[in-house]
Parts: structure tokens; C-alpha cells; sequence
């Protein structure tokens, strides 16, 4: 038996399904013009440690310049953002604990950011009467 493809319910289906594919994926799109104007989240990535009385956060920031940085902190969130002709950033991280943000320090080198912040003792002794 001969299929007739005029009667089949479903090009219709599929033809819209490939127009767009077709859009989404932009088979005329220059690349090149479009990852630049993207961003860079997805390049950036952050990890949180917990080393004693310290908690350090290190990113990684490709193609960002120590001048474009700023960082931020309130005491519970680490801010980290950049700013560049190509690019804009920012991130915002939870801490796991509270921590003296007058204390931080922060070094950049090679795209590698690294960020210490002295852990506040929060625990207070209660006494019983």
C-alpha cells in the first residue's frame, strides 16, 4: 500500500516543528557577534570553603580585568559583579555563616578570584538562674 502524503494529519505538525527549529536555532546567526553580547555566567563558577574561623570564595573570571570587579558583602551575601565593554556580571552567593565583612580581603590574579572573610561567633553562653 502506497502512502499519499496530502493526506497526512501531521505535516503540518512537523512542518511548523521544523520552521521553528529553524528559528531557534538561527541558521543565519553570526556566532562570533553573538557570544560576545551573551555574557559570561556560564564561564563564571564560584566555590565556597569553610576553613576553620574563615570562609573563602574563589571564582573564576575569564576575561575580566582586576579594575572591572566589584565586590560587596552585608554580612550573609557575598555580591561579585563585573562590568566590561563585552560583558556584565553579576552573582550573588549565600554564605554559610555570618561573617565580618570590614575583615574581607580579596585577591585577583590570572582571572582567579579569591575572597576571605573572617566567620562572626554568633553562639552566645545562657545562663541559668
Amino acid at each position: 500500500m502506497r502512502r499519499d502524503d496530502r493526506d497526512d494529519p501531521f505535516d503540518d505538525i512537523f512542518s511548523e516543528i521544523e520552521r521553528m527549529m529553524e528559528e531557534m536555532t538561527g541558521e543565519n546567526v553570526d556566532i562570533s557577534a553573538r557570544s560576545s553580547d551573551a555574557g559570561f555566567g556560564a564561564d563564571a563558577h564560584f566555590s565556597v570553603y569553610e576553613e576553620g574561623d574563615t570562609i573563602r570564595v574563589v571564582g573564576d573570571l575569564p576575561g575580566i580585568e582586576k579594575d572591572d570587579i566589584d565586590i560587596r558583602c552585608d554580612g550573609q551575601t557575598l555580591t561579585v559583579a563585573a562590568d566590561t565593554a563585552h560583558r556584565q556580571y553579576e552573582e550573588h552567593l549565600d554564605l554559610p555563616a555570618r561573617v565580618d565583612e570590614h575583615t574581607a580581603s580579596a585577591s585577583f590574579n590570572n582571572g582567579v578570584l579569591d575572597v576571605t572573610l573572617e566567620r562572626l561567633d554568633t553562639s552566645a553562653d545562657i545562663g541559668l538562674e
